[in-house]
């Protein structure tokens, strides 16, 4: 993804703006206006198929990596080590994790993450208008998490995710009129997870983002993070007889609620997925986010698993594509050790 500017300042106001957001938000920036632009906006946007197909209802969810990124207490159900990857493609550019757990049932489970977006290469022109690029401009966010989650008893489970967030807009050429843009923060998430032993039921809270603003160019435009509480329940509808030969057929509902925190009214959105199967060899997935932003839409999903190797994929609709942008595709691969 390539394009030229001929004023250097203007390219870089114009990413500040566009980097800050992405996903949903973006395409909302585009089509609406946004009045008060959020800082580290791409902690938003879905990591991992999985959730993503479940119409990112995934507050409840726990067993696997993704976890990371939606509620760290689910870590705790994660059964021993596991590696993964993740990538999407969207209208804004790519997004790739990879993320690391170890489980131990004493000490409880340890994971890493690397977490970036790119936004694409953009050629940097001189301002006498030839069309020969002098130098190349890469937008990109970058986030590094450490996460720890343990079984307290009881079905409860809770969480902790440190993350160190990145704003930054390297040049590669002639960067004489390039101004530096680079900005820094750190934030946490924290959560809980309880699983009821005397119903097919399961119940996740997390706060994610809590941190201080990013400040790209000076205090006063710093701008603070999407700091957003889920609550989640996930319900297993259609549970596989007891006793009988092989794998049966089940069927979860999962239903998030998800609000803004620190910033005015806390405006809930509802997120819901469904879930379909018989045991972990194939997994049939679908969702809906009711999200206030041009980003709302319905998501499918197909999971597979062999052995200790498992590959998930999900694709977003968006409701109203007015813009004609190309919808978010994505693919998870997760080995466990």
């Amino acid at each position: 993804m390539r394009r030229s500017r001929s004023r250097a300042g203007l390219l870089l106001l114009t990413l500040a703006g566009a980097a800050s957001c992405g996903g949903g938000v973006a395409r909302t920036l585009r089509a609406q206006g946004i009045s008060r632009p959020q800082g580290a906006e791409f902690l938003l946007l879905p990591v991992g198929a999985r959730a993503t197909a479940l119409g990112q209802a995934a507050a409840a969810e726990g067993g696997t990596t993704e976890s990371i990124f939606w509620n760290p207490a689910g870590l705790a159900a994660v059964p021993r080590g596991e590696f993964a990857v993740h990538h999407f493609n969207a209208f804004f550019g790519t997004g790739d994790a990879i993320a690391i757990a170890g489980h131990s049932p004493r000490l409880g489970t340890v994971a890493l993450a690397a977490y970036l977006v790119d936004y694409g290469d953009l050629d940097l022109t001189p301002p006498g208008g030839s069309p020969l690029p002098i130098g190349r401009i890469t937008p990109r966010n970058v986030a590094l998490a450490l996460s720890y989650a343990t079984d307290l008893g009881a079905g409860v489970a809770i969480g902790v995710t440190y993350k160190l967030v990145q704003f930054r807009v390297d040049c590669a050429g002639d960067c004489s009129g390039v101004p530096a843009a680079t900005g820094t923060t750190h934030a946490v998430d924290v959560g809980v997870r309880y699983v009821a032993s005397t119903a097919p039921v399961v119940v996740g809270i997390s706060l994610r983002n809590l941190g201080f603003p990013l400040q790209v160019e000076n205090s006063a435009q710093a701008d603070p993070l999407p700091t957003r509480l889920s609550v989640g329940v996930a319900y297993e509808v259609v549970r596989p007889v007891p006793g009988t030969s092989g794998e049966g057929l089940d069927v979860r509902v999962l239903t998030d609620v998800q609000g803004v925190v620190g910033r005015g009214p806390f405006s809930p959105v509802m997120l819901v997925g469904v879930e379909s199967g018989v045991g972990e060899l194939i997994r049939l997935r679908g969702g809906y986010a009711f999200t206030d932003s041009e980003a709302k839409g319905p998501s499918i999903g197909l999971g597979m698993r062999l052995g200790q190797l498992s590959v998930d994929l999900a694709r977003v609709f968006f409701a109203n594509d007015d813009l004609g942008e190309k919808e978010p595709f994505h693919v998870s691969f997760r080995a466990a050790f």
